[in-house]
């Protein structure tokens, strides 16, 4: 089984990669970009056949060490 696992800043947490990115495509002469936020993606391959029991490992390990959940929401796509 796969699982997707997408990482991003939570609203209101400043991210200094995303003021970076967004800096350098206006030098690079794109205009109109108000906003860019990064983060990340995580691609698991799971020995699991129970979808439960999957989403319930993936959490965990979310929890534990993949997201800060302080700072960052997490979705998971199996």
């Amino acid at each position: 089984m796969k699982a997707r696992i997408h990482i991003t800043l939570k609203t209101g947490v400043l991210g200094p990669q995303g003021k970076a990115i967004g800096h350098a495509l206006g030098n690079l002469g794109f205009t109109g970009v108000t906003d860019v936020r990064q983060g990340k993606y995580i691609e698991i391959d799971l020995a699991e056949t129970d979808r439960s029991r999957a989403e319930t490992a993936l959490e965990a390990m979310c929890r534990q060490l993949l997201a800060n959940t302080v700072i960052e929401n997490y979705a998971i796509e199996l």
